[in-house]
């Protein structure tokens, strides 16, 4: 089975496996993990920040990192299609007393500071103040598209004028840096708080990183605690993260063709099908009146595994674990599949 339901489902290579029995490990409740402090600073350094958290999913990094900058009642504002609101089970409402707001981007992900200042509520009235935006890039159910980064400097400038705060789900941030070569701190400066993801491309097992100032970092960490979510030696997972950084970066460019390639053949068999072609890792795809499931079961049969991301919604995910080779061979599938 060809697996591109996500790249998340990536596994550590013997290398990295090998990279955590040389780590030196303590408890990093008591701030004494040496290998987690050295991947915090690090992805900290990249991003631009003077501070890093890591903790154990994206959920959690984003969950904290727009904890440090809106208060309980208060309202964050993001795309319809954001991960904050369709994939982290509620949890900014339910456990921080956060609402959320969003605007449509007609599917694409791609942030327009003009339509986020029409909906900005100010502090004082009678309507939730709006505390901050988040931004998600690459979006993910956008089809992996990059945020243009024009777009990212008007909001980073409307949230000054309006005393926003601004959080980056940068949980294939790498992707985005691979895809147009601007630097990481270039992307992470723009924003008070960053999460990025380790155990999707880079192909980690395990692990986020959230960046911002150290004071915000400091909440940040206290209120991992209080969720139960501190880690004790917890340099085993890090010091494989930090083997991705060093090692799994570049490579992201073979994930990009390969969905480049599956994306080709599904387009040529079937226009339409897929809105525009993928500029990283991820591709899209749309089952017309047919039900995801329904699609998913025939590209299982032809040895193909997808995801659904809504009821007439499918999405493949190049990553590590598969080739090439192997995506021209699950195009072909996925062609076979939409041409009917």
């Amino acid at each position: 089975m060809i697996d591109l339901r996500s790249d998340t489902l990536t596994q550590p290579s013997r290398a990295m496996r090998e990279a955590v029995l040389g780590a030196p490990v303590g408890d990093d409740m008591y701030g004494e993990d040496s290998t987690v402090i050295e991947l915090e600073r690090r992805t900290a350094e990249l991003l631009g920040h003077e501070a890093g958290l890591f903790v154990v999913s994206g959920t959690l990094s984003n969950l904290l990192g727009v904890f440090t900058l809106v208060k309980r009642g208060d309202e964050v504002l993001c795309d319809e299609q954001a991960h904050i609101v369709r994939a982290e089970s509620g949890s900014h409402a339910g456990l921080h007393g956060i609402t959320t707001r969003t605007w449509s981007s007609e599917g694409t992900g791609i942030v327009d500071a003009a339509r986020i200042e029409a909906m900005i509520s100010p502090r004082g009235g009678l309507l939730t103040a709006t505390a901050a935006i988040e931004v998600e890039n690459t979006h993910n159910f956008g089809g992996g598209n990059v945020q243009p980064y024009d777009n990212l400097v008007a909001v980073n400038e409307l949230a000054r004028r309006h005393g926003l705060g601004l959080h980056l789900d940068g949980a294939r941030l790498w992707n985005a840096h691979i895809a147009t070569g601007i630097p990481l701190a270039a992307y992470g400066k723009l924003f008070d708080s960053v999460s990025v993801c380790y155990s999707k491309g880079l192909g980690a097992p395990v692990g986020s990183v959230l960046v911002s100032n150290r004071e915000a970092i400091a909440k940040a960490r206290a209120q991992r605690r209080a969720l139960g979510a501190a880690w004790r030696q917890a340099g085993v997972l890090a010091a494989m993260a930090l083997y991705a950084l060093d090692n799994n970066m570049a490579r992201l460019a073979d994930d990009h063709a390969g969905a480049a390639e599956i994306a080709r053949q599904v387009m040529d068999a079937a226009p339409g099908v897929i809105a525009r072609s993928p500029e990283t890792n991820i591709v899209v795809m749309s089952t017309g009146s047919r039900p995801a499931v329904e699609v998913i079961a025939a590209a299982s049969e032809r040895g193909v595994a997808i995801s659904a991301v809504g009821p007439t919604t499918v999405r493949a995910v190049a990553n590590l674990n598969v080739t090439f080779d192997e995506c021209v061979a699950a195009g072909k599938a996925l062609r076979e599949v939409f041409a009917r």
